[in-house]
């Protein structure tokens, strides 16, 4: 049996232990704690579910509320503090700001404290794409883990770090969540960037055929502020095989485009 204690977060924490004592000595198994509001941080959900912990042996379940965009850090604190189960969402879809992301959650306790969940997220990307289109709410470009962003670099610097050692610029694994990090060429980018870029399309190219091509790539930047897609960039390599005279055979040798 589970009692849930909608609210738990607003109420008095003796009041609050006298109710988890009571659901034990009535046979509950479990205790739902529920901030239901979002009001909470990480430290107080921490010292509550810790009190909790102590004063039962029930099973202690969190269900937090993103109000104040803590819900996944007031999760991992539950679950340090004693808490067994965690309520979660794909793509932390719930209520006004909605619940704690279940990617996020899985990923932090693995990642920050070496927690198991025993969930592979291999083919988590699939899942959030298919429950944004089924909510009709689509994922922002920003959103952690799974956004469309996150694995995003476009400073040179970046890059360069990236092509040496992904470890450099890397805090997280893109590979856990079956993704990849993704070079954006734009007016940051450097010639590193667009040699890799353009191997990953299939098109090799020297360093010193990559400086036309980054002249020209900043040029439709700064007329888009876009970022380029593929077809735009193979268009752009083209446009530069066609104004060099050379056949796309004789450029994937020769040393350079000038």
């Amino acid at each position: 049996m589970i009692v849930g204690c909608e609210d738990a977060s607003r109420a008095d924490p003796e009041f609050l232990l006298q109710v988890a004592e009571t659901a034990q000595q009535s046979g509950a198994l479990r205790l739902r704690f529920a901030d239901t509001l979002g009001i909470m941080e990480p430290f107080g959900v921490f010292a509550i579910i810790s009190r909790l912990a102590a004063a039962t042996d029930l099973q202690l379940e969190m269900h937090a509320h993103d109000d104040l965009g803590l819900a996944t850090a007031n999760s991992l604190a539950a679950a340090k503090a004693g808490a067994s189960h965690i309520n979660t969402t794909v793509n932390g879809l719930g209520e006004r700001a909605g619940n704690a992301a279940l990617e996020e959650v899985v990923l932090g306790l693995s990642q920050l404290y070496g927690l198991s969940t025993g969930i592979n997220l291999q083919h988590f990307p699939a899942l959030s794409s298919l429950v944004a289109e089924a909510s009709g709410r689509p994922v922002s470009w920003q959103k952690s883990l799974v956004g469309a962003g996150v694995f995003t670099h476009e400073a040179g610097i970046h890059v360069d770090g990236l092509l040496k050692d992904p470890l450099i610029y890397q805090g997280v694994d893109p590979a856990l969540l079956g993704r990849q990090h993704e070079l954006v060429l734009g007016k940051h980018s450097g010639s590193k960037a667009v040699q890799a870029r353009f191997a990953r399309l299939g098109l090799p190219i020297s360093a010193a055929q990559a400086q036309p091509l980054l002249t020209a790539i900043r040029q439709q930047m700064r007329l888009s502020k876009q970022p380029l897609s593929d077809t735009q960039l193979m268009a752009l390599h083209q446009q530069l095989l066609v104004s060099s005279n050379l056949s796309p055979d004789v450029a994937k040798t020769a040393p350079a485009l000038c």
